[in-house]
């Protein structure tokens, strides 16, 4: 757990990238996009925990279709600023098989996480599988991995707010901040 008085810190010495008001009208334009193409699909709707935990509570009510909503926890960061090893702490409860998924995260950084649970989805049977993200970073090289949809294209920097962590805080902001360079 990072102190309070770091946590404040980090805050202080970021830069806001992505207001609120933003971040609004790139929920609507998602909700509209994956709803075209759901709306009769009856979807199993995966939230990855605990990142995308936002993103999933401001979009699931924007979305005009019938669907499951289930969960998975796999995470490669924990309170770390570098991604490591894959660790698996929940798959979902409701059957995959045969259904088409749709997982929701926060961010599509290097795309390792999320090839995963492609592929572990698809292991488990899943008929197809799509991906939304709200953020992805922006690398200069490919990925494992391309989203189907993506809400906002971010910077190289490290991010945090609206669900994404600084060090383990700061998941709770209504905007998305950037440290500085």
């Amino acid at each position: 757990m990072l102190p309070a008085q770091e946590a404040w810190a980090l805050l202080e010495r970021a830069e806001m990238i992505c207001s609120p008001e933003e971040i609004r009208a790139v929920m609507e334009r998602l909700a509209r996009e994956i709803t075209a193409d759901l709306r009769d699909a009856y979807p199993l709707v995966l939230s990855v925990m605990g990142g995308a935990v936002v993103f999933t509570g401001q979009l699931l009510p924007l979305l005009r279709f019938p669907l499951d909503f289930d969960y998975l926890h796999a995470s490669r960061y924990g309170d770390r600023l570098a991604g490591t090893e894959l660790s698996w702490k929940a798959l979902p409860k409701q059957e995959v098989k045969g259904r088409v998924v749709l997982v929701l995260d926060d961010i599509l950084d290097e795309g390792h996480t999320l090839a995963a649970i492609r592929d572990k989805m698809l292991e488990m049977g899943a008929a197809s599988f799509r991906s939304a993200v709200f953020s992805e970073k922006e690398l200069g090289r490919d990925k494992p991995i391309k989203a189907d949809y993506v809400g906002v294209r971010l910077p190289n920097r490290y991010v945090f707010g609206f669900g994404m962590d600084a060090k383990g805080a700061w998941r709770n902001l209504p905007a998305v901040y950037a440290m500085k360079e």
